[in-house]
């Protein structure tokens, strides 16, 4: 619950069908990555001085990866399957780099569901303004699932 309200959770495993696309764009703005920079006291100069990254291969700053990686946990989170899911393992792929206020768009895939194990696995891609990947890879996800115990129309009535 959220300030006393019931949050509406995501779409439980048997609901969610192989095929199943998500399609998003983020536009990296500078707002988000000082508050990841903040959040996380990282320092990096590749990721924040523009005279240190013009002296390297990258030419300009970069995004870190671990903002981008958010940004799917997000969309898990969100949409597919949504509120109450948790990420458990993900395989991710970053063979280029992402520069400040880039626009990226995400397309993620359910590419198997385990109904037996509670799971999913979701493809994720990610493409730059030049269409050029940016991401690729997969992540599991248990989607929620909520328990049915016998204390839990119990408590309701307090």
């Amino acid at each position: 619950m959220i300030l006393g309200r019931k949050r509406r959770l995501g779409r439980k495993v048997e609901d969610i069908s192989v095929g199943e696309k998500l399609k998003l764009t983020e536009k990296i703005e500078d707002k988000d990555l000082l508050l990841y920079l903040g959040l996380t006291n990282d320092s990096n100069p590749l990721y924040i001085q523009h005279d240190y990254a013009s002296q390297t291969a990258y030419e300009k700053p970069v995004v870190p990866v671990i903002m981008l990686t958010g940004i799917i946990t997000s969309a898990v989170s969100k949409y597919l399957p949504g509120p109450g899911s948790h990420i458990v393992a993900q395989q991710l792929t970053f063979p280029k780099a992402v520069y400040h206020y880039s626009t990226i768009d995400f397309l993620f895939e359910i590419v198997r569901v385990d109904q037996t194990e509670n799971s999913v696995d979701i493809s994720v891609q990610a493409t730059n303004e030049d269409e050029e990947i940016v991401i690729y890879g997969q992540v599991t996800v248990i989607p929620p699932k909520t328990e049915e115990l016998l204390t839990s129309q119990t408590m309701e009535n307090f």
